[in-house]
């Protein structure tokens, strides 16, 4: 038998979690649409529109995956480091500019047909809007201390 006590405080516990997968969606939906623009410009430019990474669902894929990895990487940091906001700090910025590598090494190599400057500006434009709209996200969703 569930108390009285007992479902109040699980309603309450779930409450944050609810309004972080809240949160975090509408971080997805955002940043998807502004890669949509992104990749219609790309095109529109230039880029084969059947270029396969600025294609939806290769780029709403991967801009949920990016959103959620960056959730649990925060998530760990805000409850483990000692001073989470310097870490933060640090953090964000080198794992951005570490996220540009596989796009370099697709501009040198060319394994993906179809491959041109602006296709691969269009995807490092993707890191900084995802970045930019999910770090917001992150601060939103993230319990007060």
């Amino acid at each position: 038998m569930v108390t009285t006590t007992t479902a109040a405080a699980e309603r309450t516990a779930t409450r944050p979690r609810a309004r972080a997968a809240l949160i975090l969606t509408a971080a997805v939906a955002i940043a998807v649409a502004l890669n949509a623009v992104i990749a219609a410009v790309a095109i529109a430019g230039g880029t084969p529109a059947t270029y396969g990474p600025l294609t939806p669902p290769a780029f709403g894929l991967f801009t949920a995956l990016g959103v959620a990895a960056g959730w649990v990487g925060w998530s760990l940091v805000d409850r483990r480091a000692k001073n989470p906001g310097r870490m933060l700090s640090i953090l964000v910025p080198a794992v951005t500019v570490a996220s540009f590598i596989p796009d370099v090494l697709l501009l040198a190599l060319g394994f993906i047909p179809g491959t041109t400057t602006g296709a691969v500006i269009a995807l490092m434009a993707m890191h900084i809007v995802v970045v930019a709209v999910a770090v917001p996200a992150y601060m939103l969703a993230s319990r007060p201390r």
